[in-house]
């Protein structure tokens, strides 16, 4: 029997065409570059700091044999936001719960085969990544994303591990050559630098910012998108057919009001369904607040505003741009 092109034919009916899959192992060849993370002080508190549960798929199944790398295309539109906005991929359901969702039917697929299978999404401690490079299913891109054939890097990663044993699929070949638009266009330098805990990306998530990150953040409510906007690779590409990542309207068209003074009737109602709602209501505030009083100076209402931490970066904000 051909597993491999059972589970695909599988995933292809549920609407997934980005497969691809590797023998399972430890990824001794990581240990150095972790390790100096770690001791150079790259690591941050998204990341798991056990170096073994990064790189020993074993730890996750005893007798496992093959990982599949599943994308899962997100992009519905490829237009530029203008002002404030959040990144594309937070602009539908989130994707913790969708993915999850598609993950699970295909473990029950494989069990149906006669398999064990368990999948993981995200939050996790598996180089998912790096996964999907070796099985295939795109190549990592000097930003540092994995950028796939059809959908460009507009996707999501899922992984699931079975012990059913399959053919592993051949890297594909890095692409990126001279270009250097991302590495040029990142606001802060993070990818000339390497470093991605300056990445506005992870500062618009961060509990607690500097000060100089005030007037960075560019309109971003949550997320960044930079790289992705300029690399040629995301130019010409397949939109998502997976409904469940269609943009909400208040997602694409933001009501800046309603995020400064947000509650947590709207928020639960609302934003805690996307992808960025996993951060709370807190983070999105005031990055509505930083970018408000950044971009349109615009005044605020600090009696409407009930939050310590809101009003602690509320009156920072009022002694950086001195209101």
């Amino acid at each position: 029997m051909n597993y491999k092109n059972k589970i695909k034919n599988y995933c292809n009916e549920l609407g997934i065409d980005t497969i691809g899959t590797i023998k399972c192992r430890i990824f001794d060849e990581l240990t150095l570059v972790l390790k100096n993370r770690k001791l150079n002080g790259l690591e941050n508190e998204f990341e798991e700091s056990n170096l073994e549960n990064r790189i020993n798929l074993y730890k996750y199944m005893e007798n496992g044999k093959t990982i599949i790398s599943i994308a899962f295309p997100y992009l519905f539109h490829n237009k530029i936001n203008k002002g404030v906005y959040f990144s594309k991929y937070t602009q539908g359901k989130d994707y913790h719960i969708v993915v999850s969702s598609y993950l699970k039917k295909i473990c029950s697929y494989i069990e149906s085969l006669g398999g064990k299978a368990c999948y993981f999404v995200d939050s996790n401690a598996l180089p998912e990544r790096y996964i999907a490079y070796l099985a295939g299913v795109g190549f990592i891109g000097k930003n540092k994303m994995l950028i796939t054939p059809k959908y460009g890097s507009y996707v999501f990663l899922g992984e699931i591990i079975t012990d059913i044993d399959m053919e592993e699929d051949k890297p594909k070949k890095n692409l990126c050559g001279e270009c250097r638009l991302c590495l040029d266009s990142c606001p802060t330098g993070a990818l000339k630098e390497k470093n991605f805990n300056i990445c506005l990306s992870y500062i618009t998530q961060k509990k607690h910012i500097d000060d100089k990150w005030f007037e960075k953040l560019g309109g971003r409510i949550f997320g960044c998108d930079t790289c992705q906007r300029v690399c040629p690779f995301n130019k010409n590409i397949s939109m998502s057919n997976l409904n469940e990542f269609k943009p909400y309207d208040f997602m694409s068209k933001i009501n800046l009001d309603e995020l400064i003074y947000i509650n947590n009737k709207i928020f639960k109602e609302k934003y805690k369904l996307t992808s960025s709602g996993w951060r709370g209501k807190n983070i999105l505030q005031r990055n509505a607040i930083i970018n408000m009083m950044k971009l349109n100076n615009l005044y605020i209402d600090k009696e409407k505003i009930n939050s310590p931490y809101i009003l602690d970066y509320y009156n920072r904000l009022l002694d950086y741009f001195k209101l």
